[in-house]
């Protein structure tokens, strides 16, 4: 490293790519300076405690790993509790247990076996079945037969898209689980849970005793913060890094309304998804039940989809054709630059939490241990 500068890396971003390579890089004897443009830690992952609760600031995060090493690795910040993921479906005020399992064909048919829910199954679908479906209304159709889909699938998809579902290409929904089992864990992972005390426990404990500076604007002031550090770790979005040179990438984003109520349980479940296309919110959170709350009163937020341009939050890359495409040409020119390129907005990839760090983790090791 170039023992002239102040730091061995700047990081930009103070989610949790920049948290992981910061600790690591801290681990191994290296300094860094990690800037986020925001006025907290932890990206998208940061809780904001109201009424004592700790709300999930930018939508619901629920951490799930099949990888041991990972789990074993955030627990060592902070303990987590054993929430599980159980979502429930709201349909014309109807509700629908989710993932498709035992107890939603009961809620929908009545039936109360596997063989009764998979005879209903086959023989809506098997008059949709394709080999080449043209887009996702009939790849969808051809997976789970009309009920199913028209209930909980194509409202809440057009709108997290967008668009609609016969304008949405087939591979989106490679498959679509059906348990034909009494199992209401939307995860089949093996560790799953919230961190006690909210996000922000973990984030903190990632960021111990590393500079952090909040609301710096990198693009702002980038040829001085640079200066600072012999290397820089870029967590944002590609595209914007190489000044759009390519063409911009599409986000779907989000907009939030959160509400305190004055009661002590709104809907008996952390999230309630409501499949209806001409509900404008994708679902609801009661965020106490994250953490088995018994507060006196409780926080809601209702998830609005939108696109996502230059001047909005990015949230799930648009990962088609047209798309991967032109992030191809970035990741390429990203090669021979000096600069380390991770996390969800620089790979454009949506990963998930276990993912980010696991990247992060492997990013470090490959960087730092030489």
């Amino acid at each position: 490293m170039n023992s002239t500068k102040g730091y061995d890396f700047l990081i930009v971003g103070a989610g949790l790519y920049g948290a992981v390579f910061a600790h690591e890089a801290k681990k191994r004897g290296k300094t860094s300076l990690v800037i986020d443009k925001r006025e907290h830690i932890g990206g998208n992952t940061f809780c904001k405690k109201i009424e004592n609760i700790n709300v999930h600031a930018y939508g619901a995060h629920i951490f799930h790993t099949n990888d041991k090493k990972i789990w074993d690795y955030v627990n060592e910040f902070v303990p987590f509790n054993r929430y599980t993921n159980s979502p429930v479906a709201n349909y014309k005020d109807s509700l629908y247990n989710l993932p498709f399992n035992m107890n939603t064909f009961y809620q929908l048919w009545n039936v109360k076996t596997p063989a009764e829910a998979k005879k209903i199954i086959e023989k809506q679908s098997s008059q949709y079945k394709s080999k080449n479906p043209k887009n996702l209304e009939e790849q969808a159709l051809s997976l789970v037969g009309e009920d199913i889909y028209h209930k909980l699938i194509k409202g809440y998809t057009e709108k997290q898209w967008g668009r609609k579902a016969t304008e949405l290409p087939a591979f989106i929904i490679k498959r679509l689980p059906l348990r034909y089992t009494f199992d209401n864990n939307y995860f089949n992972d093996t560790y799953q849970g919230i961190p006690i005390g909210g996000y922000n426990e973990l984030t903190g404990g990632l960021l111990e005793g590393i500079d952090v500076q909040l609301g710096v604007n990198y693009y702002k002031d980038k040829e001085s913060l640079e200066k600072l550090a012999a290397k820089t770790v870029f967590t944002g979005k590609i595209d914007e890094y190489y000044k759009y040179e390519f063409g911009e990438l599409e986000y779907r984003g989000l907009r939030f309304e959160h509400e305190v109520l004055d009661l002590e349980n709104y809907q008996g479940n952390a999230v309630v998804n409501y499949t209806e296309a001409n509900i404008p919110y994708t679902r609801i959170l009661e965020h106490k039940h994250f953490e088995f709350g018994k507060q006196k009163k409780t926080v809601i937020t209702k998830e609005y989809p939108l696109e996502a341009s230059t001047n909005l939050e990015p949230y799930y890359p648009i990962n088609d054709k047209k798309n991967n495409t032109t992030y191809l040409k970035y990741k390429k020119k990203s090669e021979n630059d000096t600069v380390i390129f991770g996390g969800r907005l620089a790979e454009y990839k949506y990963y998930d939490m276990h993912q980010v760090i696991s990247a992060a983790l492997a990013k470090a090791k490959n960087i730092l241990d030489f």
